[in-house]
């Protein structure tokens, strides 16, 4: 879809690939080109993936961008996208070669995933590593993807689940971000946000919602990612107004009626407070 002569974001749900294991696929980049293809998707179009892509670049250079960075992985770098970072190639993936491995959140066991990191909050951007130990796993998770219709799909999963949660843990290690450990209502509230944070930006509505009071939300929040519940909503409404403001040509007003807010007035007094410039201003400076 185009907006004012920019491409809207796209979605980009996960679909397994025919006979692939149940929530995470290998490709190489050419494959993933024929693979976007396959689903009608154009690969150098911007999305907002629903799923994790662990970027990894053997030879050649690949630019990209994620959120509001431009990456240019050369040989030995990695690139983790999260679900709903705004994600663009901006080079021919066909030359430079690497692998792609695509995979859900839910693949992986919840001790891994959680002390990975794996569903960080939105507020702590992925960033671009370089690790040379990665690479021997990412070659056993090739070759256990390469091998999942011939052994039995019990233990190939298991194998699969298993060597993946080695590689994620060893790029979380890599980025030197180990996140904090978080509690049941912290989960509860961030999974409550990502939902809501358009609908409102009240703590009191997800405390109600949720079950708690207003202050074990607040303390769950600061325990977890170092800040007060309040500020947690308001840092995720400014990530997804700078995303549209970044990637797509909607008008300012129309960009804080996507956020929540009532008027345009509104959430420029908003945006004002919390990034120091107007959305005007952001739109044509950046960060």
């Amino acid at each position: 879809m185009v907006k004012n002569g920019q491409p809207e974001i796209a979605s980009l749900p996960y679909r397994a690939g025919v006979g692939a294991p149940p929530g995470v696929e290998v490709v190489d980049f050419a494959g993933l080109a024929a693979r976007a293809a396959g689903h009608g998707v154009d690969p150098w179009s911007l999305q907002r993936p629903e799923f994790h892509k662990l970027i990894a670049v053997r030879s050649g250079t690949l630019r990209c961008s994620l959120d509001f960075t431009e990456h240019e992985l050369r040989p030995g770098s990695w690139l983790w996208v999260r679900p709903g970072q705004v994600h663009r190639y901006d080079s021919d993936l066909r030359r430079a070669k690497g692998r792609v491995v695509l995979f859900l959140s839910g693949f992986l066991d919840g001790a891994t995933a959680e002390i990975a990191g794996v569903d960080r909050v939105p507020a702590l951007p992925s960033v671009e590593v370089g690790d040379d130990s990665a690479w021997p796993v990412l070659d056993l998770v090739d070759a256990a993807y390469v091998e999942w219709a011939e052994r039995p799909a019990e233990i190939q999963v298991e194998l699969l689940r298993h060597l993946l949660a080695v590689l994620v843990l060893r790029l979380a290690l890599a980025s030197g971000d180990v996140p904090r450990p978080v509690d049941d209502a912290f989960r509860r509230f961030h999974a409550a946000v990502e939902r809501d944070f358009t609908r409102t930006h009240r703590v009191a509505d997800y405390a109600a919602e949720l079950g708690y009071s207003v202050r074990t939300l607040t303390r769950a929040t600061q325990a977890a990612v170092g800040c007060g519940a309040k500020r947690f909503i308001e840092e995720r409404v400014l990530l997804e107004a700078k995303r549209l403001l970044t990637h797509t040509d909607l008008p300012a007003a129309a960009v804080g009626q996507r956020v929540g807010f009532p008027d345009a007035t509104a959430f420029t007094k908003f945006f004002r407070q919390h990034a120091d410039q107007t959305p005007s201003d952001f739109r044509r400076h950046g960060s």
